[in-house]
């Protein structure tokens, strides 16, 4: 699926800072290091949108799934403050903003689409529990003002 390309380069560098600055996604490994060839190395940067799709839609809908099981686990859940509502709108808010700040670029607008309609769905829901909950509030207040 991969292949390393040795190209010989003319123009050698004269630190390691030019490399930090290539944009591309950075693979990650459970202890960090990767061995090729008997070779240890710590980073490798996907600068190829087409290579890097694949790992990159791995990667999101991992945690797009597991964010769609706390987040159903969250809406679920019986409690009268409503933090419950608040914390589901709070890690919707967070995975949005993480995948328009890092995985956007690398991801196929299908992709994109698909989640975020259903992430609306959520937000909505989780919106409407928390309205709900406040406006129950309301009214017990409103109750008790009432009877004293």
């Amino acid at each position: 699926m991969y292949s390393v390309v040795e190209l010989k380069n003319k123009n050698k560098m004269l630190d390691k800072a030019e490399l930090m600055d290539i944009d591309g996604f950075l693979m990650g490994s459970k202890n960090r290091v990767f061995k090729i060839n008997n070779c240890n190395i710590r980073e490798i940067k996907v600068v190829n949108k087409k290579l890097a799709n694949p790992l990159v839609s791995k990667k999101v809908l991992k945690a797009y799934n597991r964010l769609v099981a706390y987040l159903t686990e969250l809406l679920i859940d019986d409690d009268d403050s409503g933090e419950c509502a608040r914390e589901a709108l709070n890690q919707i808010e967070r995975f949005r903003i993480q995948v328009k700040n890092k995985y956007r670029e690398y991801l196929t607008q299908k992709e994109l689409e698909k989640m975020s309609k259903q992430l609306k769905t959520l937000q909505k829901a989780a919106t409407e529990k928390f309205i709900q909950i406040q406006n129950s509030y309301m009214e017990y207040q409103n109750d008790n003002k009432r009877s004293k």
